[in-house]
Order: C-alpha cells, then structure tokens, then sequence
C-alpha cells in the first residue's frame, strides 16, 4: 500500500499548522489577571531581604512592598496577598491584630497608593507566634475552638486597615463561619473570605517557612492540614467552608493535587484558587540556574496546567515574571 492508496481523513494536525492557529483554538487561556502575587512584609524602610531559597523574591518593608506592588499592577496583576513578618513574637501573637502591626500597617499604604489594587491578607497565627503553630497551644496541643476568637480579632483588623479579602489559611474547624460572623457583625459585609479549605500537609512549603520566619518549634501540622491520601475529605471541607460563607476556596500546593483542583471546580460554583507554593517554585529556579530547564517555557506550561485543571486565580511567586512573558507569549505548544 501507497501513500496514496491511504487516505487521512481526519488530521488533528491541520489545528497545530501555525503559532496563530493554535492561539486561535487554545482551549486554555493563561493571562496576567489570573495571578495573585505574594509579598512578604517585614519591619523598616528600604529593606529588600532576599530569601536564598525563592530567588528573586525577599522580604520587603512597607516602601517597598508598594514598590512591588505597583510593578505588579503596571503588569496587569490585579492581586497581592500579604504575609506579615512581626517585630516581636509571643504565645499569642498580639502583633497579628494590633492597629499598627505590619500587615495592617502595608493595607494602608497598599490601599491609599492603589485604591484599585485588590489586597488580600493571611489570616494565621503561625508568622507570629513564639511556638510558630496555626493556633494557640497547651502544652503540644493546638488548640482549636479558643483560636477561631483570635482569628476573627486578626480578619476584623485587616478588614479595618482596608483588605478587601481575608484569607484564613491555619486550617482550623469552623475558621470561615467564625471570621464571617465577626465580620458583618462590625459592618465588614463587603468583605470577602478566601478560605484555604483544602491545604494538605505537604513537603513543599520548606522554603516558605524561611520566608515568613513561620516553622514550628515542635511538632507538625498534621493534626490540622490535611493528610496527602485523601481526595474525598477535600470535598468535605469545601462543602463545610461554603455553608460557613466562604465566598472564594483554595487548594494547596497546586502541582501534586491538580486533581483536587480539578475535583473542587466540578464540585462548587465559586472562584477556585490554586497555590503554585514555594517548594513547586523552588524547583524550577533551581533546575533553571542549573540549565536542566527553560524557565520561561516550563513556568507558563506549569501555570496553563494549573487552570486547565479548574483554577480561575492561582497564587504564585512566578507572578511578575510570567506576567512579563505573557506580553509576548511563546508557542509553548512546541
């Protein structure tokens, strides 16, 4: 048999002939408003301290993080979410809901120098605390219930230094319907929560506890993260924080539930976010420097792969960068 006796009448090819065609009939499209950049805020002025395992991100003082920040909205960044790095620690962690603490001290300036810049704030105990845990603590128990007050004091000052979304992120039972309850209690309505609902105790978050100066003095979190086996708990955790008011949920790390993102799209009717976390980060800096990778080619590929699986915002350190690529997007389809 000849070529010409065999006849191809279906050619999925003919779509792939040119860069522009396959722009034209991309099922997924990838953009600078699907990002939410983080930024780590520290105590100062002019202060860039870079963090040696996230190269190209540091912690910033509030001049600086403005700074950030614009660069990030010239880029079409919409979004930043805020980790706080507190002067002082204690058992409690009074810094993370005091009027002149960090964060509440970058939500005003962000605010004032960006009214259209959309702020989200972290809202956990474990960047200020002295024992570095997602609650309060007796002895090497995390307690849960106590907590959720001192979460609803953090969320109500965030909501007053102006955050337009508060994200409780420690995992604790009934953080969502607490936060809520407090929040339209002090005329906080607008407000919006992001919940981490589903945020697994994973390996990747090594290089964010350097980040945040976060990692706990004993133990670890698996008494409240999740554990990394279960699909079908995830399910029950979004239901629980969407009965409670969440309005928006999180799924984290991104890369290894992609999944459990893809599960939570089809499950909920609310915006899906995704943390493309620092340990996922980490490795493509690493395997870039070392020339094992394309930086740009793998990064745009990796945040496709995170919205095709269901994510409409993703949370990621590669924001700025990919923001930047994206003006001349490559045919990463190569």
């Amino acid at each position: 048999m000849t070529t010409t006796d065999f006849k191809l009448p279906i050619r999925p090819r003919r779509l792939r002939a040119s860069a522009s065609l396959r722009s034209m009939v991309s099922e997924t499209h990838l953009a600078a408003n699907d990002f939410i950049y983080p930024l780590f805020v520290t105590h100062g002025a002019g202060v860039r301290n870079p963090i040696e395992s996230m190269p190209g991100i540091a912690q910033l003082s509030v001049d600086q993080a403005v700074l950030e920040a614009g660069e990030a909205l010239t880029l079409g960044i919409p979004a930043v979410v805020l980790f706080g790095i507190p002067a002082t620690k204690d058992p409690v962690g009074e810094e993370n809901f005091a009027p002149a603490g960090i964060v509440q001290q970058v939500t005003r300036a962000l605010k004032t120098e960006y009214p259209d810049l959309i702020v989200i704030t972290d809202v956990c105990l474990c960047e200020y605390t002295s024992h570095g845990h997602c609650g309060l603590i007796e002895g090497e128990q995390i307690l849960n219930d106590p907590t959720l007050e001192i979460l609803q004091r953090v969320a109500l000052s965030h909501a007053e230094a102006g955050a337009d979304i508060v994200a409780p992120s420690g995992m604790m039972d009934g953080m969502v319907g607490a936060i809520r309850t407090a929040l339209d209690e002090h005329d906080f309505t607008q407000v919006s929560i992001l919940s981490y609902a589903v945020k697994y105790a994973s390996a990747f978050y090594g290089p964010f506890r350097d980040a945040a100066e976060g990692a706990p003095k004993f133990g670890d979190r698996k008494s409240h993260q999740m554990n990394p086996a279960n699909a079908r708990e995830a399910r029950r955790e979004v239901e629980l924080d969407l009965a409670e008011g969440a309005d928006m949920v999180m799924v984290k790390p991104a890369l290894p539930y992609l999944d459990i993102i893809r599960q939570t799209r089809e499950q909920c009717a609310v915006p899906v976010a995704a943390y493309n976390v620092s340990g996922e980060y980490a490795m493509i800096k690493a395997a870039a420097a070392n020339g094992w990778l394309n930086e740009q080619a793998t990064v745009l590929e990796l945040l496709t792969g995170i919205k095709r699986a269901g994510a409409d915002l993703i949370i990621t350190y590669h924001a700025k960068d990919a923001a930047s690529w994206l003006t001349n997007r490559p045919d990463i389809s190569n």
